[in-house]
């Protein structure tokens, strides 16, 4: 009975620690924003950018280049996508000005079959935590 106590106790804690722990937090994020690039809610998936993400374009030019050229370009309706581990980086810059962040970096392997073949897009995708929220940045450096 104990040993079967202690076996819970363990388990609950592992479950925990992974729902809480930051750099799960910030994978379950990314997660988050490809689901909704995969069902083409690209107004949501604007809505989880950092804001100097937001400020690079807006709203309406981002639903409309991410369907043309994602979509219609390429001839695929969706994506698979893969996530990498969650790396932390505690002074990264978004651009060579930028202001520092400490931020979770996370690769994204996007898998596209369309007709011109099948091909892979990866890329680092980079998450931080402001006023209690993830968010998406992308790296122009």
């Amino acid at each position: 009975m104990i040993i079967f106590g202690s076996f819970v106790l363990v388990s609950v804690l592992l479950i925990l620690l992974f729902f809480f722990v930051p750099s799960s937090q910030a994978k379950k994020a990314v997660d988050q924003f490809y689901s909704y690039e995969q069902d083409a809610r690209y107004s949501s998936s604007w809505d989880m950018f950092h804001p100097k993400m937001q400020d690079r374009f807006s709203r309406n030019n981002y639903m409309q280049d991410r369907a043309h050229v994602f979509m219609n370009h390429f001839g695929v309706d969706t994506f698979d996508y893969s996530l990498g581990r969650a790396k932390r980086i505690k002074e990264w810059r978004m651009t060579e000005d930028g202001e520092e962040l400490d931020v979770y970096r996370i690769t994204v392997t996007k898998s596209y079959r369309g007709h011109y073949g099948n091909f892979k897009i990866v890329k680092d995708v980079f998450v931080t935590k402001e006023d209690g929220t993830w968010m998406i940045l992308w790296d122009y450096k």
